[in-house]
This record gives structure tokens, C-alpha cells and sequence, in this order.
């Protein structure tokens, strides 16, 4: 029996590769604080299980392909008041923002095109770059830039006649990267040049740490029938296990062809629909407290980090990631080291390994990403074990 080619070189998630590793620490009674995914700590807001006891039906039937209405008007109302003005049909609801972009990247590309995609990025665009049988081209970034991007004539260089999209977050995942108004217009220059869709993954824009106002893509009139707004209630709402998400876009061919994808998922879940309406009703507080929680939080990991010698990272404007450069041989078998001999008082530390979030061979092998989605005194003892475990490791390089 034979399987799939497309299958085989899809990529390993460097995310969850290593949970086995963990597994087996935490079954030795080792404690691991999870710096590795980013799974919010958060208090989901009461609204949504609220909205679940109260919903009543005799049947639980298929919902709309299209995503349920008052959902729908939920989340036309929400960027109403973020200032992008938008209709029912600028939106279809997904089974969380993987689905959406997904379904974006699939509708860009035919096999053989490829993707504009700064680099490091969330890992999952590969695999959906790869599922479409597209390729990647990256745009480097370092972090001693602080992952901000190259002047627009390098990246300019690397378009080819198969280039049919840019794909990036905004904020950055895994960099925490918010890109300048300048950024943005120099994105919007060569999607216009080149004639190309603009795939903004938006689902981190409530974390944003500066004091500047967050510019979403959404708001740059060149871009409005050429761009895909990729969003989500799960790190909005700490929500992630709800799976909801949404395409935005006022591009009417684009949304013809998606609602197609949506169609032949069926449709997504109606539960987990009325609980995320009821989430686009919780006060803007809830938000402003969380966006401060993770400000501390970030301080806390940065502040820490900053004070191991030989690491290299820059403060993260937003999302709640930081990349790292170590001063390690390689990342993944430090990590590895870490779970399997390494432990402070019964605790240790796992991160993601970072050269699963480059495209480029080599690049990342000694970088890291953590997520601060733990507590702060949870975040002060990593950081402690971690650098005490740089301090032990055998393959350091300082």
C-alpha cells in the first residue's frame, strides 16, 4: 500500500514534536514549565459557557456554511468599531484561523506557485504551503533587527513570475514583531506591483505593547480588494479550544471560491458559534487587563533573558512570543537535554526549537521560542532554570 508524496513531506510541527520528551519527564515526577505553545493561562470570559447552558434546541442541525448570523453580525460589529467598516458577505466563519488560512493559501496558489512569507513564521504556513503543493519563499529577518523586515528593494528581488501572495502575522508570530506603518506600506507596494493577494494573519492585534496605535492592514485603502484578513477568538478571548475563526475580505471572487471550501466542510460547529458571539460582547476591559497582564509578563521573560550571558533577543512589540538566539550548538538537543537530564529542585523548562519556523536550511539551529503565557513567578523560575541549564549544558558555546 502507498500513501501520498504530499503527505510524507508535509512538516513535523516543532511546536509539538518534542511532547513526547515531555511525556516521558513528567512521568519521572519532573515539573515542566510549558514555554513551548502558546496556550493562554487566561480566564476564558464567563460569557461564552454562559451562552452555552443557555442555548436550547431539539435538534443540533448543520448551521450555515457561511457561519451562523449572529455571529457573523458580531464580528461585522467589532471592526466596525476598530475602524474597518464591513458587510455580512466581507465574512465566513472557519473552524478556528488554521482553517482560514488554509482555505486562504489553497485559493492563491495552484501547485507549483509559491508564497512570500517572512521568515520565522508560525510553522503551520508550511504545512498548508505544502498541503497546496506551493513552495515558500522567504524573507529573512534577524534578531538582532528585532525581526523587522529588509528595505523593500531586497525583498522586491526575491518575487518570481510564480509568486502569487504574501503571507504574514501582524503582530508576529513567533517574534512578537508589530510591523512600522513604513513596513506596511512597503508591503502594500509590492502587492500592488506584483499584482498579489495579501494574507494577514491579525489574531494577535489586541497585544500590542507600544505607544504608537497598532496600524491593522485593514485600514489601507490600496489593499481593499486585494487583501485576506485572517482572525480568531482564540488568543483574543483565551478561547483556543473553541476552534472559531473568520476570512475577512471585501474581495467578492475571493469569497465566492471560499465559501466553496466552507461548503464542502459543511459547516462550523453551532455551539462553539453562540459561545463566540457571546465573546465579542465581553467589555473592552477584559482586553485592556489581559493586553497588561502580558506587557508584565513580557518584561518579566525579556528582563530575565537579557541577564543570561551570551543570549541574543530584542523586546517583542507584541503577540506574546519571544525568539532567542542561544548560545548553544544546537537548540533542539539543548531542549531535548533539558527535559530528559536536566532539572532544578524536581522542575524544568521546555521552549520550541526555532529552525522549524525558517524555510532557509540552517537558519535557527540555535534560536528558540517561548511563549509567556505563564504567571509571573512561574516565568521568574523558568527563566532561573534555564539559565543555570545554559550554564550545565555540555554543548554551549560561550
Amino acid at each position: 500500500m502507498s500513501f501520498s508524496e504530499r503527505s510524507r513531506s508535509l512538516p513535523a510541527s516543532p511546536i509539538r514534536r518534542l511532547e513526547p520528551f515531555a511525556e516521558e519527564t513528567r512521568a519521572r515526577g519532573i515539573r515542566i514549565y510549558p514555554l513551548h505553545i502558546g496556550q493562554p493561562d487566561i480566564e476564558t470570559p464567563g460569557l461564552f459557557f454562559e451562552s452555552l447552558r443557555k442555548f436550547s434546541s431539539r435538534t443540533l442541525a448543520y448551521g450555515r456554511s457561511h457561519g451562523e448570523l449572529g455571529l457573523i453580525d458580531k464580528i461585522v460589529e467589532y471592526y466596525g468599531k476598530i475602524g474597518i467598516p464591513l458587510e455580512r458577505e466581507n465574512i465566513l466563519v472557519t473552524n478556528g484561523g488554521s482553517e482560514a488560512l488554509n482555505f486562504a493559501v489553497n485559493i492563491a496558489c495552484d501547485p507549483g506557485d509559491s508564497i512570500l512569507v517572512p521568515e520565522p513564521f508560525y510553522p503551520a504556513y508550511a504545512a498548508f504551503a505544502s498541503l497546496a503543493t506551493a513552495g515558500i519563499i522567504p524573507v529573512t529577518t534577524r534578531a538582532e533587527d528585532g525581526f523587522h523586515l529588509p528595505p523593500g528593494n531586497e525583498i522586491n528581488k526575491l518575487i518570481k513570475p510564480s509568486t502569487r501572495a504574501i503571507l504574514l502575522s501582524h503582530p508576529g508570530n513567533p517574534t512578537g514583531v508589530v510591523y512600522t506603518k513604513k513596513e506596511i506600506e512597503t508591503i502594500t507596494d509590492l502587492a500592488v506591483e506584483h499584482d498579489l493577494l495579501l494574507i494577514a494573519d491579525e489574531v494577535y492585534r489586541e497585544f500590542v505593547y507600544m505607544d504608537e496605535p497598532y496600524l491593522s492592514f485593514g485600514k489601507v485603502d490600496r489593499l481593499r480588494d486585494r487583501l485576506v484578513i485572517v482572525d480568531s477568538v482564540s488568543k483574543r478571548y483565551s478561547a483556543c479550544g473553541a476552534r472559531i475563526g473568520c476570512l475577512v475580505s471585501r474581495n467578492r471572487e475571493f469569497m465566492s471560491l471560499a465559501l466553496k471550501h466552507c461548503q464542502s466542510r459543511g459547516s462550523s460547529p453551532t455551539l462553539e458559534q453562540v459561545g463566540a458571539a457571546a465573546l465579542y460582547e465581553t467589555p473592552d476591559s477584559y482586553l485592556e487587563a489581559v493586553n497588561q497582564e502580558y506587557r508584565k509578563r513580557r518584561d518579566i521573560l525579556f528582563d530575565g533573558l537579557n541577564g543570561i550571558p551570551g543570549i541574543i533577543c530584542k523586546k517583542p512589540e507584541g503577540a506574546f512570543y519571544i525568539m532567542a538566539k542561544l548560545p548553544v550548538d544546537d537548540a533542539e538537543k539543548f531542549i531535548i537535554w533539558m527535559l530528559q537530564e536536566f532539572a532544578v529542585n524536581g522542575e524544568t523548562v521546555m521552549a520550541s526549537p526555532a529552525e522549524g519556523f525558517y524555510a532557509t536550511p540552517g537558519l535557527g539551529k540555535s534560536e528558540i521560542r517561548m511563549a509567556y503565557v505563564l504567571n509571573e513567578e512561574d516565568l521568574k523560575k523558568a527563566v532561573g532554570i534555564l539559565a543555570n541549564g545554559i550554564s550545565a549544558y555540555p554543548g554551549k558555546t560561550l
